[in-house]
């Protein structure tokens, strides 16, 4: 288990903070780069991961979702309040201890639901059960619980967002770890083909290339 307070912040990332800056010109001030970067020591092996160009392409697929989910890292909570009291599964038998409605989406993947706010904290050492709100307070501790989703957590499909990069599966399998039931095999085409593009555009950003298999 890592504790994110007793960790040291790399001193190179595969994306430096100018292209930070030009893939989210217009982000909210929360979403720091020195957050980020803090955040990967959780993770040592994303973005770090079958060489230069692999790397630098789960870079970019990560920021590309990112950006997706928040609008360009501009939303750091859920914007649909009325959504805030269904994140809560009561037939979890730790409960919401931090109240029905504070489950809500927060952070550059929005995290959502008790049990996932439960799982995020005991993988880095937090207690998010009982405090969510650290997600929208520190922005390591976002960057952390979306870097915990993206190496850990498959959704629905059969591999996580990092082993589909670093596995030459392609970004379509990222999209299917992340909303594969709502938007691939013809889901919602529009929302599919906005991430692919946001891939692109941050693949040229970041100097390297997208590989094969970009849709669901």
């Amino acid at each position: 288990m890592t504790d994110p307070t007793t960790t040291t912040a790399p001193t190179t990332f595969v994306v430096t903070e100018q292209q930070f800056d030009a893939m989210f010109p217009e982000r909210n001030p929360f979403y720091t780069y020195a957050g980020l970067v803090a955040a990967t020591v959780a993770y040592p092996a994303f973005a770090t991961s079958g060489g230069d160009r692999v790397a630098r392409r789960e870079a970019a697929a990560f920021l590309a979702q990112v950006s997706h989910e928040t609008h360009g890292l501009e939303h750091v909570v859920e914007v649909n309040t009325a959504n805030y009291p269904h994140y809560c599964d009561p037939a979890q038998p730790y409960g919401c201890p931090a109240g029905q409605d504070a489950y809500y989406g927060r952070g550059p993947l929005q995290l959502s639901w008790n049990f996932n706010y439960r799982a995020a904290g005991e993988a880095l050492g937090i207690d998010l059960l009982a405090d969510p709100w650290l997600v929208e307070q520190d922005p390591t501790v976002a960057w952390q619980t979306a870097l915990w989703y993206w190496n850990t957590q498959p959704g629905t499909a059969s591999m996580t967002c990092h082993d589909a990069i670093v596995g030459e599966h392609g970004f379509a399998e990222t999209i299917r770890a992340i909303n594969g039931p709502l938007e691939c095999e013809g889901g919602n085409p529009r929302q599919m083909n906005n991430r692919v593009r946001l891939f692109r555009h941050y693949v040229e950003i970041v100097g390297t290339t997208t590989g094969d298999h970009l849709t669901c």
